[in-house]
């Protein structure tokens, strides 16, 4: 196994416009994914996403904005050391590419910079399992979710 990429696509029954929020803004983003998100949907912007409660074990995870192009591209890079700015071989590069398809919206989600991590391979293993099955888990969220969100003027 390569534990490089995980790529992933799902067809949304929504537009592009609404999968865009669903995927970009924090208060759509904890709605499917994180337990809580603060962060600004535009690029350059940092932030935190949040697991379950940090005072029980939960984890406060670094997020950074790296492209917003509505209703098309989201993209940021998160798991980055604390005080760390995010960056290619510290951090992992999340991008969701939107294209609509019939009446709603094929969403591309791509994970990468495993490797670049430099983690041993008994890590690299475990975080990439670790991930390929949040996903898993999290992106059929997204699309029950998507359901249910009007698009805002």
């Amino acid at each position: 196994m390569e534990f490089g990429t995980i790529e992933r696509e799902i067809y949304v029954e929504a537009s592009p416009e609404v999968v865009f929020q669903v995927v970009s803004s924090p208060d759509h983003l904890k709605k499917w994914w994180p337990d809580d998100a603060r962060y600004d949907p535009t690029p350059g912007s940092t932030g935190e996403i949040v697991f379950g409660d940090p005072d029980a074990g939960g984890a406060v995870v670094p997020f950074t904005v790296v492209d917003a192009r509505p209703p098309r591209r989201f993209s940021f890079r998160w798991t980055q050391p604390a005080g760390e700015v995010a960056a290619e071989g510290n951090s992992l590069l999340v991008t969701f590419d939107l294209t609509p398809s019939g009446g709603g919206t094929l969403l591309r989600m791509t994970e990468t910079g495993f490797r670049e991590m430099g983690w041993e391979i008994a890590v690299l293993e475990q975080q990439y399992r670790e991930h390929v099955t949040g996903w898993d888990f999290y992106l059929p969220r997204l699309v029950s979710y998507a359901a249910t969100v009007e698009v805002r003027a």
